[in-house]
């Protein structure tokens, strides 16, 4: 599967569903809430957008960011997965990709941070493959990293 044909959509009518199926593989579950829960907060909080991530016509993701400033001067992603039979392929990474381009569009977005649990691997080597840097920030279990989009 090409990663040249991936694409992120806000989330529709039409695919919220499908993204309320895909899974991780079982070594992240204890990383990752469900995604119907994160679509659910979506619309409870209205800053928080989420998106489906396209694989051709395929949903094969899920991805949601806040689009206002919070903790560290920045603008957070929430959430950022692939279904298990997905992964591995370097969808994760085109879409973080588009979805900070998509960022980088708010209010002069100079700071993307992403939190995660020090012990996914997985999310360490995909943010440390994007520029994104542990300047040392922790909140509760997770650590932060920033990735600067303007100095």
């Amino acid at each position: 599967m090409s990663t040249e044909h991936v694409r992120i959509v806000e989330l529709n009518k039409d695919d919220w569903y499908e993204c309320c199926l895909l899974e991780v593989s079982p070594e992240q579950e204890e990383y990752m809430v469900p995604n119907a829960i994160s679509i659910a907060q979506s619309k409870f909080e209205p800053s928080l957008k989420p998106f489906a991530i396209y694989a051709g016509e395929k949903v094969v993701g899920f991805l949601m960011f806040n689009s206002v400033l919070e903790e560290l001067d920045g603008y957070w992603i929430y959430r950022i997965m692939i279904d298990k039979k997905f992964q591995g392929k370097g969808l994760a990474k085109a879409a973080t990709q588009l979805l900070i381009s998509e960022m980088a569009k708010f209010h002069n977005t100079k700071k993307v941070v992403v939190g995660y649990h020090p012990e996914n691997v997985a999310a360490h080597h995909l943010y440390a493959s994007l520029g994104f840097i542990d300047y040392g920030d922790r909140f509760g279990k997770e650590m932060a990293v920033i990735k600067k989009i303007t100095d």
